[in-house]
C-alpha cells in the first residue's frame, strides 16, 4: 500500500497515511478538523539497484568518444582527415 502525504491549509498540519488506492482521499484534518485537508505531492522513493541497463549503459560518463584513425597517407585525402 502507498503511503500519502497530506497537510491542512487551515493549520499546518501534515502528516503521512497508509492507504490503498482505492481508499477515497482524506479531506478531514485530525488536528483542527478543517476540511482542507489535501493530498501533497511528493517525490517517489525507489532505488534501482542490480546492473541493470542503467548502470552497464547509461550511468557512467568516463567512456572516451570515437577518434578517427590517422591519415595514412599524410595528404588529407582519406574520408578521416580534415584537409586544410
Amino acid at each position: 500500500m502507498p503511503i500519502y502525504e497530506y497537510r491542512c491549509d487551515n493549520c499546518g498540519h501534515q502528516k503521512d497515511h497508509l492507504q490503498k488506492m482505492s481508499d477515497p482521499p482524506l479531506s478531514t484534518c485530525p488536528a483542527c478538523g478543517s476540511d482542507t485537508y489535501a493530498k501533497m505531492l511528493s517525490a517517489a522513493g525507489f532505488q534501482l539497484k542490480g546492473s541493470g541497463w542503467y548502470a552497464t549503459d547509461f550511468k557512467g560518463g568516463n567512456s572516451k568518444p570515437a577518434t578517427p584513425p590517422p591519415c595514412q597517407t599524410g595528404e588529407g585525402s582519406c574520408s578521416s582527415c580534415v584537409a586544410n
